[in-house]
């Protein structure tokens, strides 16, 4: 997401290097192509008027009247007024006597379902909270279906409904069967139509003031750009929505949508989906997201999400293992590999580091989670005596390795080049090399960006 905005502010905000300071002249120029980056990323004319204009007022100010660097200068409003037209971060209040209902709203294909399957997830890890899942969609009993199944996947309760039911009695019976059995939230998935409908709106107008939940939040497909914002203008004149859920966001590489939603409705996005699986969905949070558009990745959550899904065991095993001289052997890298999956994959780490949009877009192309998958499909076609013994491999097992994993020979030999280099960097960790490495990234800390 963001991708193509990115690389063109980088481009644009570059030019400004070598110049003294801030004029209007080098201002108006530098601005030009921060419009035409806005709206080559879909976001709403009026949304890039208003930004435009906040950023050239404050630009030509006294805010930096004695800057030295321009390019830090103009970087800094910039984000700043990212960061204004997104808004600030605002959680789910479920601050109220269980069950807490959300009701889920939206177009058909938006991702309702999974969205409601993945924040059922979410609650359950992060908030610790018990779960229900019911589908108000008798008009496709295969979402209904899809929703039980989902519900198996994330630990949560599902409440069964049928297509001959009313939409109402079935949500009304789901939050009595909660408040019997003291769960925490309850998610209804809602019927969603092909666009928006007087039918549509009477029935989720029905339900809304059946159950008054206490979250109404409005899933919409990013990758319809200004369209989203506009499809959920005509939700929030219908329903007083409390947020937006932006889904397929890891197939958007302009972002118009995000950009564009809160200045349009005056709501906030809550989350955003980030990929297929039902562990794919992350906050909002518009700091961390302004950071990313102008290539200062995300730390933050980089490291929130390695506290979460890293194991720990494991890398505490490893590190032990490393300090009493053993080898790092192939079982190591395969770990590795599956860590790094878990936590995004090599495409979501690449979007939160720092300077990645920096890389030359022939690099950042060969970013894929297929390879690593590969080679973890390498790895455990190898026996248990390959995979400690790394240097037994040959001709003859080699083919055995490529055949079994469905890969050609000369995959199984980038694998183990690539591994004997992780394995020579472990060797240099294991022997102090880690408080150098964190010595030379010392400067490169967020806290010492120019903001």
């Amino acid at each position: 997401m963001f991708d193509s905005l990115t690389e063109r502010l980088s481009r644009t905000i570059k030019t400004l290097r070598g110049q003294g300071r801030l004029t209007e002249e080098n201002i108006k120029d530098t601005l030009r192509e921060v419009r035409m980056a806005l709206l080559e990323a879909d976001v709403a004319l009026p949304v890039v008027r208003d930004f435009i204009a906040r950023v050239r007022e404050r630009a030509v100010g006294q805010d930096v009247l004695h800057s030295l660097s321009p390019g830090q200068a103009l970087v800094k409003i910039v984000h700043d007024e990212l960061i204004g037209i997104m808004g600030e971060a605002e959680d789910l209040d479920l601050s109220v006597s269980p069950p807490a209902v959300v009701l889920m709203a939206g177009l058909q294909g938006s991702g309702k379902t999974t969205s409601s399957a993945k924040l059922a997830r979410w609650l359950h890890e992060r908030r610790k909270k018990t779960v229900l899942l019911a589908s108000c969609d008798v008009y496709r009993p295969a979402a209904i279906d899809q929703l039980r199944t989902l519900a198996g996947e994330v630990g949560a309760e599902f409440f069964p409904s049928d297509p001959s039911q009313d939409p109402v009695d079935i949500a009304e019976a789901a939050v009595a069967r909660a408040r019997k059995q003291f769960i925490d939230v309850v998610i209804i998935d809602t019927a969603g139509r092909l666009h928006v409908d007087a039918e549509m709106m009477d029935e989720i107008r029905r339900l809304h003031q059946a159950l008054t939940p206490v979250e109404t939040l409005f899933v919409v497909d990013s990758m319809t750009g200004q369209d989203a914002a506009n499809t959920a203008k005509a939700f929030h004149e219908a329903l007083p929505l409390t947020g937006v859920v932006l889904t397929k966001t890891d197939g958007d590489a302009r972002g118009g949508a995000a950009l564009s939603i809160r200045a349009i409705t005056g709501k906030p996005i809550k989350f955003l989906g980030v990929g297929e699986k039902v562990a794919a969905l992350e906050p909002f949070y518009p700091d961390r997201v302004a950071s990313r558009i102008l290539g200062m990745g995300d730390v933050l959550s980089l490291v929130e999400e390695a506290e979460r899904k890293v194991d720990k065991d494991k890398a505490e095993k490893l590190a032990r293992k490393l300090k009493k001289g053993k080898r790092f052997d192939l079982e190591d890298f395969r770990d590795q590999l599956q860590q790094m999956m878990g936590m995004g994959g090599l495409a979501g780490l690449m979007d939160k580091l720092p300077g990645a949009a920096d890389l030359p877009k022939e690099v950042r192309s060969q970013v894929d989670d297929r390879q690593v998958h590969r080679m973890v499909a390498i790895v455990n076609s190898m026996t248990a005596q390959e995979r400690r013994h790394p240097d037994l491999i040959r001709g003859s097992r080699k083919r055995r390795i490529a055949a079994g994993s469905g890969t050609q020979v000369q995959d199984v030999n980038r694998l183990l080049k690539q591994f004997n280099q992780m394995q020579k960097m472990m060797k240099k960790l294991s022997k102090g090399g880690m408080q150098k490495m964190m010595r030379g990234l010392k400067g490169r800390l967020p806290q010492d960006l120019p903001f």
